[in-house]
């Protein structure tokens, strides 16, 4: 029963920070849209993702299929270009990794 609570709350924090992360990014890049949007953007992204890796299994092939389905995404959901989601993507990808390398040390050692 703790590692369900525990998945849950570490999926519920993990969802949080990327909602954050694509609403900062994207407001950077000059996007009107707000903070729902941008979890709509963090919650259609994981299952994304989920889906490829499910479908095809944990390989390059999962992570490029689903990452040009996210850019679908993000230009559906922000009304942009190909390139810009492309580049917003990008940012993303480069500000989650810089966050994830930051995160873990901030609760100390379990």
């Amino acid at each position: 029963m703790a590692d369900v609570i525990s998945t849950a709350l570490g999926s519920i924090f993990a969802l949080i920070v990327s909602t954050i992360v694509i609403w900062v990014v994207t407001k950077l890049f000059g996007e009107k849209e707000g903070i729902g949007t941008a979890l709509i953007a963090a919650i259609v992204g994981t299952i994304i993702y989920t889906v490829a890796y499910w479908l095809l299994g944990n390989g390059l092939l999962a992570a490029i299929l689903g990452g040009i389905v996210w850019l679908l995404a993000l230009k559906g959901l922000y009304k942009i270009g190909w390139l810009k989601a492309l580049a917003i993507a990008i940012v993303i990808w480069i500000l989650t990794a810089l966050v994830g390398l930051i995160l873990p040390t901030l609760t100390g050692p379990i």
